[in-house]
Formats: structure tokens, sequence, C-alpha cells
């Protein structure tokens, strides 16, 4: 029997990520929203004998569907998927939390001789496992509704300059519109009497996994991105966002809990309580998940040693090349 050319370069090509993937066996596909990540990661997954650990932070929240770009189980094509709609919405799951339960997914994947593949684009999980944090004081949720209760009237930038009053070197480290982590850092400094900053040395060691983690990040072109990102904003209103959170409100969930808080769901809130009018929440929804985009390919440009790839994760050229990067090994530094 005679091989072509192709079949032969193939074979090979499944035979060095068979290699590769033994001696490295983690890696984490990451971007923007919008950018093919959950595509690429199921078809790279399918390619190494991988299981997706989910790495969004609006992904993990169960009840809420429309705006979160889950892929549907039957779209999965067998491909287990970890850490994705477990948590109830009124639940402030953290990053250490996620990074824990990550830590645990990792070791009981790879004890089936099979390969973790963290896919998402929350940047702070993904930090929180390579660099753990240190073990925070439990949510006190007055305290975090009384400072939702300031935010949603004076808005995400009151909420920075008072946390520059009490914290200054925190309020260095956090965008003054990134409320979630900025509250956060108010709460531990009122709770403890220290900053967040200082607490950094009380982090545990890293898993020992992030040592052989490589990250694989997408980089679309950033007109296309966006122009994808505002068509599937508004098929999100049209497939029924507002009566999802409308649903939720109905059923006792609290409009400031992170979930209905997220990029998505918080415009909807406020066109629900009479804050703005419909064409507002979508073109403002629209505004912020661009902004989001934005935040993220900054963020992943100044984590060390990410694989950059330019294009969308459906393209078959953007996978062929994830593929090959994946079969050659770690980059030499």
């Amino acid at each position: 029997m005679r091989f072509s050319r192709n079949q032969i370069i193939g074979g090979l090509l499944v035979l060095l990520l068979i290699w590769v993937v033994i001696l490295v066996r983690m890696f984490a596909i990451v971007g923007p929203t919008a950018s093919g990540k959950s595509t690429l990661g199921i078809e790279v997954a399918l390619q190494i004998n991988g299981e997706i650990i989910n790495c969004d932070s609006v992904q993990v929240y169960k009840e809420i569907q429309v705006a979160t770009a889950k892929v549907p189980v039957e779209e999965r094509k067998g491909v287990p998927h970890h850490l994705i709609d477990f948590v109830s919405p009124d639940t402030n799951y953290t990053a250490g939390e996620w990074a824990r339960e990550a830590a645990a997914k990792i070791e009981e994947i790879e004890s089936r001789g099979r390969v973790p593949l963290l896919v998402g684009g929350t940047g702070f999980y993904l930090r929180a496992l390579r660099q753990p944090l240190f073990v925070s004081p439990p949510t006190n949720e007055c305290l975090r509704q009384r400072l939702n209760r300031i935010r949603e009237k004076h808005g995400p930038e009151h909420i920075h300059r008072l946390l520059q009053r009490i914290d200054p070197a925190a309020a260095e480290q956090f965008y003054p519109r990134d409320w979630p982590r900025v509250t956060r850092a108010i709460e531990v400094y009122l709770q403890t009497g220290q900053s967040i900053v200082d607490q950094k040395s009380d982090r545990p060691e890293p898993h020992e996994s992030s040592r052989r983690l490589r990250i694989l990040a997408l980089n679309p072109p950033r007109d296309e991105l966006y122009k994808r990102i505002n068509e599937r904003t508004e098929a999100h209103f049209r497939a029924g966002l507002v009566e999802e959170v409308q649903d939720l409100l109905a059923r006792g969930f609290s409009p400031n809990s992170n979930a209905l808080g997220a990029h998505g769901y918080r415009r909807v809130v406020e066109y629900l309580q009479g804050l703005r009018d419909l064409d507002s929440a979508i073109e403002q929804t629209k505004l912020d998940v661009r902004h989001y985009a934005k935040r993220q390919l900054t963020w992943f440009r100044h984590e060390g040693d990410v694989e950059w790839f330019h294009g969308f994760g459906e393209e078959n050229r953007v996978l062929q090349s994830v593929l090959e990067s994946v079969a050659a090994g770690p980059r030499s530094k």
C-alpha cells in the first residue's frame, strides 16, 4: 500500500502531537470575547485527547444562558466540559475558588490519561491559577450590597475613588471601571485592616501544572471582531435576553449579583429598572462588550509567554497553526 505525501505528513503530525502532549499536557486557549475560542478549543481537544475546563467568569453561572456564549451540549462533539454552568447566580464566585477547583479538575483529568485544556477569556482566572491568591475573608453580603448601591448611584469610578482614599496602593492595581475587583479590594481592607496588595505574600504555591502551561491567544482583526460583537449582541436581545433576566429577577435573584452584573446583563437590568430605554440598553451593551474585548487583549499582552494567532478560532488555517504549534512544542526563551 502506498501513502500520499499528505497522508504521510498528516500521520507524522498526529505522532508529534501525541509525543508533545505526553510531555507538556497543559494548554490554555484565550482571547477576546466573540473570537471563536470555544470552537477552537473543541477542535484542539479532539486532536489531543483533551477535556475542556471553562475559564470564563460568566459561563460558570447556571440559569443565565442567552448572553453567555456557552456551547450547547449537542455541539460539543463529545468533548467533556468542566466548571461550566454549575454556580448559582446569587453566589459571588471568586477567581480563587475557580483556581482551586480548576487545579483539582486538572489532576482528575490527567489521572485518566487525558489532557486538560483551559478555554476562556477571563485572564484573572488564569492568573489566579498561575499566581494563587491569598485566602481572603468571606464576602460580607451587607457590605457588598452597600457598595453596590453606591456604585449604582454614583458609578464605578466613584467606587474606585473610595478605594484610592483608603488603599491607594490597591487602587493603582485596578482599572477604575473594574468594579468587581475594586469592590473586593475595599471589602478586604475594611474587613481585615490590611491592603489586598500587602497580603500577596500570603499566597500559596502555584499548582505544579502551571509550570507546564502554554497559553495560546487569539487576536482577530479588530474591525471584524467589533462587527461580530455588535451582531451577536443584537442576536442575544432577539433570542430572549430581556425575558431571561426578567424571569431571574421575578424568581428573587439579586440585580446586584455578579451574574447579573456581567457584561451583557447589567444594561438589561437597568432597562427593567426603568433607568434606560431598550435601544439604549442594546447600544450600551455593544459598547460594554467592545470595551471588555479591548481590555482582554490588553490583559493577555501583559502576560508572559503568550503565543498569538491572528484570526478567529473558527478559521481552519488558525486551527492548523495552533496544532502545528502544539506539535512543535514550547518556544525557546
